[in-house]
């Protein structure tokens, strides 16, 4: 089948809810995919950050197969030895007490909420529930995750919100200060690098302060590390370059190295909140991702792995700095994005689609969320293909 009998096919019964490229991707191998027309694409998105691994990754889809072949499913009324396995080893390097394993980092996010709620409510009673969440954060599309959402754009259509939530400007302290004042907040959310918000960093000093106001007043700080978690940024979380531990932190994206996967990570203070019956995922722990999972962490703790992630963010910084239409470049480890000079970032992923080259987008930036496993060479490759497009 044709790439284009694909597209049209799709198009006739799948809701049209995203703005999608002409590609019908058919296979892949490490760190580049082919479509259905024999095209090859070198891979700088890996699938909005998930396959952290690459595609189809050896070892990994080995431990994937073997588990489709042995259980795929069981309800949580039970326990499967893989689920333990990997919530064990997930907590020891993350450094959390206990997990809370769903589908996705929307309802990692949705769990990390009920969490700070519920911890309130039982110790401080009825009132104690508005969470600060930042201007330009996104935290997910369900109803109560798009409310904690700084973004005006993704709010249209849904109305009404779920109400307890208040946006500070993110790296204002003042404002933050005074947005504690508010004897009903229990939680502040961040994201350490904005990423739908253009991968921005927050400042460090900025990031001290939440930690320094939280905790006197006993408010939980949640970490949504959806996308800057597992290995991301060159450190499994990115709490751990500012030196700090959330109370709460959400993950996703590439946990599980391409199968829907989402976590929510408490410390030993949380780890009683959620009792049976108050909060569940009839797909969450499922056997098969939870494979996945431990496959990734074999790789993420295997001696060098992420300082060479560091090290190949800093080539990637290093080449993009040089080019002539780069006016700036932020993020945090293999979490890039591009500040263009004259070009519009959709003009140049469109383009780069026609090179051979998948890159992604973030507000007005060129984003880079490459594959974790990617190599100097293929990212030299990349990088000349895109910059044909930059220098043209």
């Amino acid at each position: 089948m044709s790439s284009e009998n694909t597209i049209k096919k799709f198009n006739e019964h799948v809701i049209q809810s995203y703005g999608r490229y002409p590609l019908a991707m058919k296979q892949g191998s490490g760190r580049r995919c082919e479509d259905e027309d024999g095209k090859q694409y070198i891979d700088f998105g890996s699938g909005i950050g998930t396959n952290s691994l690459g595609y189809c990754d050896e070892k990994w889809a080995d431990a994937v197969c073997a588990q489709v072949r042995t259980l795929q499913h069981n309800s949580n009324y039970y326990y499967t030895q893989v689920q333990a396995d990997f919530a064990e080893r997930l907590c020891a390097i993350a450094g959390y007490d206990k997990v809370f394993f769903g589908n996705s980092g929307a309802e990692a996010n949705e769990c990390a909420i009920k969490v700070a709620r519920k911890y309130s409510f039982d110790k401080y009673g009825k009132g104690r529930h508005t969470i600060i969440t930042l201007v330009n954060s996104f935290h997910g599309r369900t109803i109560a995750t798009l409310s904690a959402t700084g973004q005006d754009v993704f709010h249209n259509y849904f109305f009404p919100f779920v109400e307890g939530f208040v946006n500070v400007e993110a790296n204002n302290i003042d404002d933050l200060k005074a947005k504690l004042e508010d004897k009903t907040v229990c939680a502040v959310m961040l994201e350490y690098v904005q990423g739908e918000g253009g991968v921005n960093k927050l400042d460090k000093d900025f990031v001290d302060a939440v930690y320094e106001l939280c905790a006197p007043k006993d408010i939980l700080v949640i970490a949504d590390e959806i996308q800057t978690g597992v290995g991301r940024t060159g450190k499994f979380l990115a709490g751990d370059h500012y030196g700090k531990k959330a109370d709460i932190t959400t993950l996703a994206k590439g946990i599980a190295g391409g199968i829907p996967m989402g976590a929510c990570l408490v410390n030993e203070k949380l780890a009683g909140v959620l009792t049976a019956g108050t909060h569940g995922s009839t797909f969450g722990g499922n056997p098969i991702a939870c494979a996945g999972g431990l496959a990734v962490l074999d790789r993420i703790e295997s001696k060098g792995f992420l300082d060479d992630v560091c090290a190949k963010a800093e080539h990637f910084r290093t080449r993009l700095e040089k080019c002539s239409e780069v006016a700036g470049v932020s993020g945090l480890g293999l979490m890039i994005g591009i500040t263009l000079k004259s070009k519009k970032a959709a003009d140049v992923a469109k383009a780069a689609l026609d090179k051979g080259l998948l890159v992604l987008t973030a507000k007005e930036k060129v984003r880079l969320l490459p594959p974790l496993t990617i190599e100097v060479s293929e990212i030299d490759a990349g990088l000349d293909l895109l910059f044909e497009i930059l220098e043209e």
